[in-house]
C-alpha cells in the first residue's frame, strides 16, 4: 500500500484529495500538512505545519495544491528527500517549470504537474488541438469561483498553447490580428495567451471550474466546453498521477501523458 501526504490539506481541493486517497483501497494517507489549517483533524490526521514531517512520515508520493509560493519552496525539499510529487497548483512561470524538471532529472524522485486533474478537460484540450488547424479564428473563455487567485488560469493558458502549437505543426499559420481598433474599456478584448489566442476570465461565486473555447470560421462555429461542477471531478485523475508517478522519470507535465492522448 502507497503511503501518501496532503499538502494544502485545508483547502478545498486538499480536503477532496484527503478522502479520496483514504478511500482508495490501495493508498494509504499518512499526512496532511497546511500551516493555515495546523491542529484541525481530517481522516483521522492531524494536521501539521511543516513539510519536513512528510520524511518523518514515511511518505512516497505527496499531492501538493498549495498555492504557487508555497510549491516553489517545497519542490526542492520533494526532490532532495526522494519524495515523488504530484502538483495540481497554478502559478508556475515555464522557467520554474523548467527549473523543477532539472531537479528532478537529478533526483531519486519524479514529478507529475498538471494545470487541471479533471480527464474532460484533458479532452477539452485534445480535441482543441484536433480542431485549432481548420478554423479560422479562436476565443477562449474561463470561469471559475470566485476565491481563485490567479487569472488566466493555467489551463486556459495550456489551452491556447496547445491551439498556437497545433496550428504551426499544421503549417495553418498564425490567427488573424485582432482588427479591434478602439476599446471602449480597457481589457475587454481580454488578455493574449500565446499564438494571439485571446482569453476571458470569470470569476463569481457558485463557479467551480469551466472553461469554453470557442472558433469561428466562415459561416460556422465551433463550442468545445468543459464544466467541473464538484471537486469530486478531480480526484481520478489525481489518484492516476498518484499511482503512476514512482514509474514516471523526471518531471512529467499534464494529465493527457498520463492517458496516452
Amino acid at each position: 500500500m502507497r503511503r501518501v501526504g496532503v499538502v494544502g490539506a485545508g483547502g478545498r481541493m486538499g480536503r477532496e484529495v484527503c478522502l479520496a486517497v483514504a478511500a482508495a483501497p490501495d493508498l494509504q494517507l499518512v499526512a496532511a500538512v497546511d500551516p493555515g489549517h495546523e491542529g484541525q483533524r481530517i481522516e483521522g490526521l492531524t494536521i501539521v505545519g511543516d513539510v519536513g514531517e512528510l520524511k518523518k512520515r514515511d511518505v512516497e508520493v505527496v499531492v501538493d495544491f498549495s498555492v504557487a509560493d508555497a510549491v516553489r519552496a517545497h519542490l526542492p525539499v520533494y526532490a532532495g528527500e526522494g519524495i515523488h510529487a504530484v502538483v495540481g497548483t497554478t502559478g508556475l512561470s515555464e522557467d520554474e517549470l523548467e527549473a523543477a524538471a532539472q531537479l528532478f532529472a537529478n533526483s531519486a524522485a519524479n514529478a507529475v504537474v498538471a494545470a487541471n486533474f479533471a480527464i474532460g478537460a484533458v479532452l477539452l484540450l485534445r480535441f482543441c488541438e484536433l480542431a485549432a488547424p481548420h478554423m479560422d479564428g479562436v476565443e477562449v473563455i474561463e470561469l471559475h469561483h470566485d476565491a481563485k487567485r490567479d487569472a488566466p488560469s493555467g489551463t486556459a493558458l495550456q489551452t491556447a498553447a496547445g491551439i498556437a502549437a497545433a496550428r504551426e505543426r499544421a503549417g495553418s499559420g498564425p490567427l488573424p490580428a485582432d482588427p479591434t481598433t478602439e476599446q471602449v474599456l480597457p481589457g475587454a478584448r481580454g488578455g493574449e495567451g500565446a499564438g494571439g489566442v485571446h482569453i476571458h476570465s470569470v470569476r463569481l461565486p457558485g463557479l467551480i471550474a469551466h472553461e469554453e473555447v470557442i472558433f469561428g470560421a466562415l459561416g460556422q462555429s465551433l463550442t468545445i466546453r468543459h464544466d467541473s461542477y464538484d471537486r469530486r471531478s478531480f480526484m481520478p485523475g489525481v489518484l492516476l498521477a498518484v499511482r503512476t508517478v514512482p514509474a514516471r522519470p523526471g518531471l512529467t507535465r499534464g494529465l493527457e501523458v498520463l492517458l496516452n492522448l
